[in-house]
C-alpha cells in the first residue's frame, strides 16, 4: 500500500500585532477562535524585532493553570524563574518546555539590551483528567535538540515527537505534540509525515513554500502567514516545496476534544474551574 502525502493548505492565517506581559510588542499567530480547530493548541506567538523598547519589558511574574508553556528562541537571551524554584537561561536556538499543570507563577525577562529578540511562544492544553499535575519545567539548550537531515538540502530540528527516526527533546504522551524547526532549501521537495489523526499547521518565518499535492493544485505560503493544513482522511503527510530558502515550523497534536473554558493564564474545563483557579491565586496557594 502506498504512502500518501495529501494533506493540503485549508486557510491562510495572518497574525495579530499586540502586546503582552508589560508591553512586549509580538504578532498573535493562534488566535482564541483557532482553539477547537487546532486542538490540542491554545495560542502561539511569534516575537521578532531589534528595537530593545519593544522587548526589555518583559513578562514580569504572572501565573498559569491547566496547560503547557512552550518557548524556543531564535535569537536572543531570555531568564526564566518561578515560584517552584526553576530557573533556566534561555538562549538561540534552545527550548522551554513548562507544564503549569494545577498551578505556576513565573517570570521571563530580557537579558540583553540591545540586539535581536527572536522566538516564540506556543500554548499546549492538557486533558481534564491532567490540569491539576504538579507543575514541572524542563529547560533544554540548543544542543540538546535532536537533528536530522531526511535529505540534501533539508534540515530538520526535532523539538517534540518523533520525525524521520528520530526522537525529540520532548514527548508526551496524551497530545503527542510534533514540533519541528524545517530549513528546507530553494527548489527542494520535501514529504513530511503528520499522524492522521492530528490537527496541523505551518507557521512560516523565512521563505516561501508551495503547500499540497502537485495533483491538487498547492497553494502559496508565504512568511509571516499560518497555513492550517486539512484534516484528510487516509493522508499520512503533506507535499511541499520551497520556491526560496524557507525556515517555517510544523506544529501538530491529537486533539483533546474536551470544552474550553479560558480567562487569560487560566484554561480549564468550566467556567467555575476557572473561577476556582482565580479564587486559588488570589489566596496565593498557586
Amino acid at each position: 500500500m502506498s504512502t500518501t502525502y495529501t494533506r493540503q493548505l485549508e486557510r491562510l492565517v495572518t497574525g495579530v500585532a499586540t502586546q503582552d506581559g508589560a508591553g512586549v510588542s509580538l504578532t498573535r499567530v493562534l488566535t482564541h477562535d483557532l482553539q477547537h480547530r487546532l486542538d490540542p493548541f491554545l495560542m502561539l506567538d511569534n516575537f521578532h524585532s531589534d528595537e530593545p523598547a519593544d522587548y526589555l519589558a518583559g513578562f514580569p511574574d504572572h501565573p498559569h493553570r491547566g496547560f503547557e508553556t512552550v518557548t524556543y528562541m531564535l535569537q536572543g537571551r531570555m531568564r526564566h524563574r518561578d515560584n517552584a524554584g526553576n530557573e533556566g537561561l534561555l538562549e538561540p536556538g534552545g527550548l522551554q518546555w513548562m507544564t503549569a499543570g494545577r498551578g505556576l507563577v513565573h517570570s521571563e525577562l530580557p537579558e540583553q539590551e540591545d540586539g535581536l529578540m527572536s522566538g516564540f511562544q506556543l500554548w499546549v492544553n492538557l486533558a481534564g483528567a491532567d490540569k491539576m499535575i504538579a507543575p514541572s519545567y524542563s529547560d533544554i539548550a540548543s544542543a540538546g535538540i535532536p537533528e536530522v537531515s531526511p535529505q540534501e538540502g533539508v534540515k530538520v530540528r526535532v523539538l517534540a515527537g518523533e520525525a524521520f527516526g528520530v526522537k525529540g527533546a520532548i514527548e508526551r504522551p496524551t497530545t503527542a505534540p510534533l514540533y519541528l524547526d524545517l530549513h528546507v532549501a530553494a527548489g527542494q521537495q520535501l514529504s513530511l509525515p503528520i499522524p492522521e489523526s492530528h490537527n496541523a499547521f505551518l507557521y512560516v518565518y523565512e521563505g516561501e513554500l508551495e503547500v499540497g499535492s502537485q495533483e491538487q493544485t498547492p497553494r502559496t505560503a508565504a512568511a509571516g502567514r499560518m497555513a492550517i493544513l486539512s484534516n484528510t482522511a487516509g493522508a499520512a503527510g503533506v507535499s511541499l516545496q520551497a520556491t526560496q530558502d524557507s525556515r517555517f515550523l510544523l506544529i501538530s497534536g491529537q486533539p483533546l476534544n474536551e470544552p474550553i473554558a479560558q480567562w487569560g493564564p487560566f484554561v480549564m474545563n468550566t467556567r467555575e474551574q476557572v473561577e476556582q483557579a482565580m479564587d486559588d491565586f488570589r489566596a496565593g496557594r498557586f
